[in-house]
């Protein structure tokens, strides 16, 4: 099992920044590759980024060149960096967890993932 806790959500302005972090427990983190997913409202859950053990990235096209997805090994952490927010960026956001065998999977299927956390709040105002 792996635990996950996402924390860093919150209320910002169009144009602003935040910075989500995902803390894991349980099995070997390096063993994964870590993503993130977005849930809006009425929404269904969408992709927004993921990260390889060895730390190749992959990001949707909506987010590309405004997030950055990042990982610390040591801290068994990974990061979602949101800069230039736009208010449909308001979704709920989910860290997942799904192991990487090849150690350069890019994973962008939520089926591709086993475990997931229960996510943070981020709201963007207009």
């Amino acid at each position: 099992q792996v635990q996950l806790v996402e924390s860093g959500g919150g209320l910002v302005q169009a144009g602003g920044s935040l910075r989500l972090s995902c803390a894991a427990s349980g099995r070997t983190f390096s063993n994964y590759a870590m993503g993130w997913f977005r849930q809006a409202p009425g929404k269904e859950r969408e992709f927004v980024a993921t990260i390889s053990r060895n730390g190749n990235s992959y990001y949707a096209d909506s987010v590309k060149g405004r997030f950055t997805i990042s990982r610390d090994n040591a801290k068994n952490s990974v990061y979602l960096q949101m800069n230039s927010l736009k208010p449909e960026d308001t979704a709920d956001y989910f860290c997942t967890a799904g192991y990487d065998y090849s150690g350069f999977s890019i994973y962008i299927d939520n089926r591709q993932y086993d475990y997931w956390g229960q996510g943070t709040q981020v709201t963007v105002s207009s």
